[in-house]
Formats: structure tokens, sequence, C-alpha cells
């Protein structure tokens, strides 16, 4: 009797052999790049919004002579280097080349301030420091004099002709320091493997081909824009045309010539805002991913461009795990199957989703305790994530264990009860959480942005009819914006209420 094929073979074109799958294949990302650039050297991999294009060739000749520098100048392999900058082809140059050269990418938010770099440099403990913005290297120096500061063109002498691209799949590439719940930076090392079974996963999940070409609009100090669009793209052959910025009407433009597109909600509700919605149509992958794209959102897209929007799941500690299928249902409110090679499970007492496979990082640096409770005593990662899975294997986030709100006794999920709120017609995008009560222990409390008005009475009246009595909301605060981070998650943290 023949083994059962595993969940992910969902993911695989008909007549795909789940046994054949191998993710590490290409040993690392960078030496599949490599490859890509010296047998297709003509071939445009990159171009901005200045139509300024890039070929494998000048990748190939660029990233050499970056690495070499950094390499001369002392930073050996294993060395950890603070990445700041825009979406810009200067950036990918520079990501590039402290991979082929062996050296560990920290990437940080242009936009971050001085104590946020400094605990991200103190946590890191990088020997140099890669940044745009002029103020930010000065902090940087500041921080630690010892560490050395540079643009991202690295102008700095030339070195000698070094081995590159010997990084093997257990080695160090990338550590992004999450600060989680705390707001104190963990650093999450994750490995050339990691970072290449993800990336692959995604390649035959989503049916990348070289022909692909992506509109990259994601920052690319983020998992999302450098681990899935960045890093597939340059995996597959394909091509990418990077924007320093989100501007609608020029996705709308360049979706006439391009393949794909992935964002955020905030990016669609925008493009759903937007003159020329139709163009989206002409892609043949949208992909949602870092917050929940409402149903209704959904929906709305599907009506006015034919496009059906493809949501996935994923985080830093793991980079991708699930996603919708490309060839099957796009199903709204769920994040589909498991990818390629991944894992994944419910905790039978808490309906925690526990995950494992050759995408999943091996701990926090530095941090016993963190990673006791992190991983269980079989080796799977605890995600935080509380999940479900629907009759057809789909899979469902219900929210974050640690945003549990008790409420008389009863365990409510915030993200149960937003998605009701969303659906709303008034309501552009809402946020749950708990009010300490001494009766209740704590009320369920809902933060709303809406885009007509609404009696708070009536809204109440109108989730009451939709959730169980011990979910509905007690209090409604209006906001004109709930606090978001750069790709649009609420930051549950900073939710007040308004005045």
């Amino acid at each position: 009797m023949s083994e059962p094929a595993p969940p992910w073979a969902r993911h695989l074109e008909p007549g795909s052999d789940p046994s054949s799958i191998d993710l590490l294949a290409a040993g690392t990302l960078p030496r599949a790049w490599v490859a890509h650039w010296r047998s297709l050297p003509d071939r445009v991999v990159l171009a901005d919004r200045s139509r300024r294009r890039w070929r494998g060739s000048e990748l190939l000749e660029r990233t050499e002579l970056v690495a070499r520098r950094l390499r001369g100048a002392g930073i050996e392999p294993g060395a950890r280097v603070v990445l700041a900058g825009p979406t810009s082809i200067a950036y990918v140059v520079a990501h590039v080349a402290l991979l082929r050269a062996g050296l560990v990418v920290v990437p940080v938010n242009p936009a971050s301030t001085r104590g946020e770099l400094e605990s991200i440099m103190r946590a890191s403990q990088p020997r140099v420091a890669i940044i745009a913005d002029d103020t930010m290297r000065q902090w940087a120096a500041e921080i630690d004099p010892g560490v050395l500061t540079t643009s991202e063109e690295v102008g700095i002498d030339d070195g000698p002709p070094t081995p590159l691209d010997v990084a093997g799949p257990d080695d160090p590439a990338l550590l992004p320091c999450t600060s989680g719940t705390t707001g104190v930076p963990k650093g999450v090392p994750l490995t050339h493997g990691n970072l290449l079974a993800s990336a692959e996963g995604l390649r035959i999940a989503w049916r990348w081909r070289p022909s692909d070409r992506l509109v990259l609009c994601l920052p690319l100090f983020h998992m999302h824009g450098m681990g899935v669009g960045l890093h597939g793209t340059l995996l597959t052959g394909a091509s990418a045309v990077l924007h320093d910025r989100f501007d609608p009407d020029e996705v709308l433009d360049a979706a006439t010539e391009a393949t794909m597109f992935f964002g955020v909600p905030t990016m669609y509700a925008r493009l759903a805002g937007a003159a020329g919605l139709d163009r989206l149509g002409n892609l043949r992958l949208c992909v949602s991913g870092s917050a929940p794209l409402s149903a209704e959102l959904h929906q709305r897209i599907a009506d006015r461009s034919g496009q059906v929007v493809l949501e996935r799941y994923g985080m830093t500690e793991t980079v991708m795990l699930t996603s919708n299928p490309h060839d099957g249902e796009r199903r709204p409110g769920t994040v589909g199957f498991p990818l390629p090679g991944v894992d994944l499970r419910l905790n039978p007492d808490t309906d925690e989703i526990e995950v494992r496979g050759p995408n999943v990082f091996a701990g926090y640096l530095d941090q016993p305790d963190a990673n006791a409770v992190a991983f269980t005593a079989d080796g799977w990662f605890r995600t935080g994530d509380v999940g479900s899975f629907d009759t057809d294997g789909y899979l469902r986030i219900i929210g974050r264990s640690k945003e549990l709100i008790i409420s008389g006794g009863y365990n409510v999920y915030p993200r149960e009860v937003e998605d009701v709120i969303r659906s709303h017609p008034a309501v552009v995008d809402a946020a749950v959480a708990g009010t300490p009560s001494p009766e209740w222990g704590e009320v369920v409390t809902a933060f709303v942005e809406l885009g007509s008005e609404v009696d708070d009475a009536e809204l109440l009246a109108w989730i009451a009819e939709r959730v169980s009595p011990y979910k509905r909301p007690r209090i409604v605060h209006r906001l004109d914006a709930l606090p978001r981070n750069p790709l649009g998650k609420v930051v549950r943290a900073e939710l007040r209420p308004p005045g």
C-alpha cells in the first residue's frame, strides 16, 4: 500500500511526484542566482521606476566587486552587517554581495529611530553598517565607533580576488531582529538552507517561471519583500520592477507589463479605491500577506477586476509556511495549506499552530530561555498563532495566543471579532483588544476606522447578530487611523482611545 501524499502535495502541478522534491538541491540561494546570471548574462533581472535596467552580467560583476571590498577590509565570513536603505537596485546589490561573501545580513528599517537602531546593534553586534541615510549612518558610528560604516555603494578600496559563494546550507545568512511583545529585540538566525527551502517551496507552489515579472513595492528590510519577493524572483531567474514607494496608479500602470504583484491588505484597499482597478486582472498572480485580508475586500477586488487574491502565511522565524493553492480555490479568510516541505499541526490542547521543516530556524540568538518556550519537546516550533482547519483542510488563523482576551471566563480571540467588524459596509478596518474590568476581567473593545458614518449602537447591534454574546464588543473607539507598522500590520501595543 502506497504512502498517502503529504498535505503540501496539494501545491504540486498535476503528475508531479512528491518524493522527487528536493528543496535544497541548489545548495544556497547565491549559488542559484550566480548560475542564472552566468548562463544568461544579457537577461534583464531588475529595473526601477526610472526604467534603469540591470542585466545578469552587471549584477554578477557589481556584487563580486562589493563582496571583494568587504573581504579586503578584513571582514571575514560569518561577520554580521547591518543593512538599511530604501527599496533600490543599490540595496539589492549590497544584499546579494553580503551573502556571496558569506556575511550575515542584519536588515534594519531605514525609518528606525536612533534608539531602535541602537537596540538592534546591541543585539546583533555587527562588524559593518551599510546605511543609505547620512544621519542614520552617523548614529551607527556613534553607537559603536568600532563598526565600519559606509553607504550602499560601499565606497571603500577594492579588495583582491577572493573565493565567493562558498557558504553552505547550514551557514548563517540572515539575522533579522524581532521584538515580539516584549519590545526587546531577539535575533532570529536564518541559514542559507532556511532561505532556500522557503523560496523553493514558493517557486513550486506559485508556478513561478523565468518569464514572470514582479511589481515589487514592498520594503526589502522585511521578510515579505526580501524573503518572498526578491529571493523568489532571483531564484527563479525571473525579473522584478522595484518601486521605492507604493502608488496605486503606478502599480496599475505597471500591471500592463508584469505578471505578478505582492502586497499587504492596506495596499489592496488603496488599489480597490483607485480608478483602473480592472488592470489588476492582467496579472496572473496577486498575493497578499503580513496581515489579514478581509473577505469583503477580497470579494470587491474579484468583482471589479477578476483578480482572485491569494493569501499566504509566514513569519520571521520560518519565512513562509502556508499558501492558498495556485490552481485550486483561493478561499477568503484562510491561508490555505502547508507549503512543500512544511509540516504543520495544531496543539490538541490550545490549537496553537506548531511547525517544522527546512525553512524553520533553529532558535533565537543567545536566548536559551526563549528557545525552551518556543520549541516543543519533540522539536516543533510554537508559532504563537492559534488556528483551525475547515472541513476541506484550509487553515484559518484565529489570532495570537498572547492577544487572547479573557472576558467573564471565556476566551476571545481578537481576529474572529475583527473579521466580523470589517465586513460592515461603513468600516474601513478594525482592531479588537481587551480593556481591564473589575466585573469581567476584560471587556472586548473595538477600535474602528470608518469610511462612512454609523451610530455606535447601530454598529454594536449589527455585530451582536453575528457573534456569540461573550465575544461582543462593549466599547467602541473611533480612530482616524489605526496604528500600523510599515507593512500595514496593526501595532496593538499602540491602540489608545482618542483624545
